[in-house]
């Protein structure tokens, strides 16, 4: 059974509630400030750019890892016979932008 309580102890009791009633509603407060949603929006922004950015540099760096393996062998030696017409395309690439640059004028 419970045991009954004395005024003091009840009066001690509601102090103690109100001062954790007290402390929530601070709390709350400091939450809902548009100050602290304004902060909390940019961290969750910049998380996203930072999870991005990090997810593009690993796509790019997996393109590169792989185009260098195809241009280059294993012992680090260049594979002309892949890097020749590379670069046959990439010049007649640049001469036809030239003449198609010359035309217009």
């Amino acid at each position: 059974m419970a045991e009954a309580r004395t005024p003091a102890q009840i009066e001690a009791d509601i102090a103690r509630r109100r001062q954790e009633l007290a402390v929530t509603l601070d709390e709350i407060g400091v939450r809902l400030h548009p100050q602290t949603i304004m902060d909390e929006v940019k961290a969750k922004a910049a998380a996203a750019v930072d999870r991005t950015a990090g997810r593009a540099y690993v796509v790019v760096n997996r393109a590169v890892v792989d185009v260098r393996a195809q241009l280059v062998s294993a012992d680090g030696a260049p594979r002309l016979e892949r890097i020749v017409p590379v670069a046959m395309v990439g010049v007649a690439v640049v001469g036809l932008l030239t003449l198609r640059a010359r035309r217009r004028r």
